[in-house]
């Protein structure tokens, strides 16, 4: 037998590639003395076949310091998405802490997700979709995680919450010239909302904005001058360029450029809060009887929906605004039925002018007739 005993406690002793293992289980139960006895002959067996067993893993609240850690790695140059992630890992720790990363399956995250939607905010209002889904959107990313460094066998699929508001609103001109009206009587805001609309910058890269960064004047061959967003203020980390308009180069001259400092500042020189154009902005919102959806970055909206419909592509669309996905400058790009046809007509006059003289019936197409479609717009 392979269990046997000897005094008070039994010993098992079996033959194994040749060798003779025997050791003492330090039971007095024969039947748990079986079960030391077949725990060894698979430990054996594993090793082998070298099949390791795998460590258990640890919970949501014990893998939070890796995951911050790598967020702050991977973004170290965006404090504000470091600050995100932060502010939504605190949420999920809060609930599901306590549970191992592989307890967290799809019908776990469907619990949270129907818990966090039946919550009220401070104001004693349901969670908006919206907040729920970048709950959601940060523990699906350390999942992945966890699974990308061999944690995790698979990630659980995450569903978002339909309904999710995005802010359309945009400033027909109309509304555009009140709003600038109304927001002269609190003096930067008229200034920052007319260099918002017509440079599509962020809030935060405007109020960053420095007097070493601007060039009033062209460069050599070019129309336009231009101001320089530095990686350090775009959300996206990238610096870029974005040429000036006639107003935006107005409003610049009349704040008087120092040659260093902040654009836009106090009186005393230090930066302007952002808070205290949010407040201006909601007073004339109301005064203009406006939308709720009207926020200070429809102006930057407002931007990037003219350059879509002036013809402008999303590349370059997402070169003027500093998105990090031509994905979403897409979304600026809707092509009327006269855009469709120019493009087509553009299109015939550059495939005729490319095919003439090698006898075909197409016609005679003339160089003056080739520039004259191409500069349709």
């Amino acid at each position: 037998m392979a269990v046997y005993k000897r005094g008070e406690t039994y010993w098992y002793k079996f033959v194994w590639k040749g060798d003779l293992i025997r050791k003492s289980t330090g039971l007095g139960n024969k039947r748990d003395a079986e079960q030391i006895e077949a725990a060894k002959r698979t430990a054996l067996a594993k090793g082998e076949v070298a099949i390791k067993e795998k460590p258990a893993s640890p919970t949501l609240a014990d893998f939070a310091p890796k995951f911050t850690a790598a967020i702050e790695t991977t973004c170290a140059e965006k404090p504000a998405t470091v600050a995100f992630y932060a502010a939504k890992l605190k949420v999920l720790v809060a609930k599901l802490g306590d549970k191992r990363l592989d307890e967290i399956e799809e019908s776990e995250i469907e619990q949270y997700t129907q818990s966090r939607a039946r919550q009220k905010s401070r104001r004693k209002r349901p969670l908006s979709p919206a907040s729920v889904n970048r709950q959601l959107a940060t523990l699906r990313r350390l999942l992945r995680l966890a699974h990308e460094w061999k944690i995790l066998d698979r990630v659980p699929r995450i569903h978002l919450l339909r309904g999710e508001k995005q802010r359309e609103f945009t400033f027909s001109r109309e509304q555009e010239k009140l709003y600038l009206a109304a927001a002269e009587a609190y003096g930067d805001l008229s200034d920052v909302a007319a260099v918002l609309m017509d440079t599509g910058l962020r809030i935060r890269e405007c109020l960053t904005l420095e007097w070493s960064d601007v060039r009033l004047e062209p460069a050599e061959g070019a129309q336009h001058g231009y101001l320089t967003v530095r990686r350090k203020n775009a959300k996206n980390s990238k610096t870029r360029n974005v040429p000036l308009t006639t107003r935006v180069v107005e409003v610049l001259e009349r704040r008087h450029p120092a040659g260093r400092g902040l654009v836009f500042h106090r009186d005393d020189g230090q930066p302007l809060y952002q808070t205290w154009l949010n407040q201006q902005h909601a007073d004339i919102r109301t005064l203009l009887k406006l939308p709720a959806d009207c926020v200070p970055h429809s102006c930057r909206h407002t931007f990037g929906t003219r350059l879509g419909e002036t013809g402008a592509d999303a590349f370059t669309i997402m070169k003027l605004m500093g998105h990090s996905s031509v994905t979403v400058s897409q979304r600026y790009v809707h092509p009327s039925p006269e855009t469709m046809e120019n493009a087509i007509t553009r299109m015939e006059a550059y495939n005729r002018a490319g095919v003439r003289g090698v006898g075909t019936n197409l016609g005679t197409v003339t160089e003056a007739d080739f520039g004259e479609k191409l500069q349709v717009v």
